[in-house]
């Protein structure tokens, strides 16, 4: 095995993760309390799960731009990594809602931020309820080309399906292309409750860092825009829980005699 990363961040000497718990309005999940837990990332995992390939990826773009009206202005919704790191040329951006779709931890993460040993999880859409995010307009022409590295970073681990959804972004109603989770993948991970979800993400960590520090990422996105989901917010404190439980290691076992 390669030799491992180094994290940025808090020097990793500080196992304490910072302060204690913050007051119960704020951000639980610090920086400090992740490069604590995760002082150092494994070398990268290539092989942990095939990639879809050029060609599907393209033949996916293509089918599905083939069901919107050519020279009309397209409508893409972000609700996990896209809020903060788009890749898209969009004319403008604004929050939005989803209707039918809810925001979930629930798709395996075997590379990035996790291992197959120890995996993380990461964001996607699964069916029931409503998400709000953030929806991109992008005009044309060329909207292929404006998609492609979006499209490509996606749908790559074959997590995810792009989907035509409704948004509401405005007065009225308007539909666009999001990426839902691939329930027949075998990246699904289900509907784990938010106690095992937070146990995987606080444990796991990739060649690009912690599954947490994805979590935290996402927390003060959507803050700073206004938006508490309230899945997210309970998950960040959660996971915060159990790096600190982590950090502290088993509790000493008292000796009989002492306690009688």
């Amino acid at each position: 095995m390669g030799a491992q990363r180094r994290l940025t961040g808090t020097d990793a000497r500080d196992r304490t993760g910072g302060a204690a718990r913050q007051p119960p309005g704020a951000v639980s999940l610090t920086r400090a309390l992740i490069d604590a837990r995760h002082p150092v990332a494994p070398p990268p995992e290539p092989s942990a799960w095939p990639d879809l390939g050029a060609d599907a990826i393209r033949a996916s773009l293509e089918a599905t731009l083939a069901r919107h009206p050519r020279h009309h202005d397209l409508w893409v919704f972000g609700y996990g990594s896209l809020t903060w790191h788009p890749e898209m040329d969009a004319a403008e951006h604004r929050v939005a809602t989803v209707l039918g779709w809810h925001r979930r931890f629930c798709l395996w993460q075997w590379r990035s931020r996790g291992t197959r040993e120890r995996p993380g999880l990461m964001l996607a859409l699964d069916r029931g309820g409503t998400c709000v995010g953030v929806a991109y307009r992008l005009t044309g022409p060329r909207l292929e080309d404006k998609l492609t590295r979006v499209w490509e970073r996606e749908m790559r681990g074959n997590g995810y399906r792009p989907r035509w959804v409704t948004l509401r972004a405005g007065t009225s109603p308007t539909r666009g292309i999001t990426f839902v989770v691939n329930r027949g993948g075998e990246r699904y991970a289900g509907r784990l409750d938010e106690v095992e979800t937070a146990r995987h993400i606080a444990g796991a960590c990739g060649s690009k860092g912690a599954s947490a520090e994805y979590l935290r990422r996402l927390v003060l996105t959507l803050e700073g825009m206004g938006i508490r989901d309230p899945h997210v917010w309970r998950l960040q404190h959660l996971v915060a829980d159990a790096c600190r439980t982590d950090l502290a290691g088993p509790a000493p076992v008292t000796p009989t005699a002492a306690r009688e």
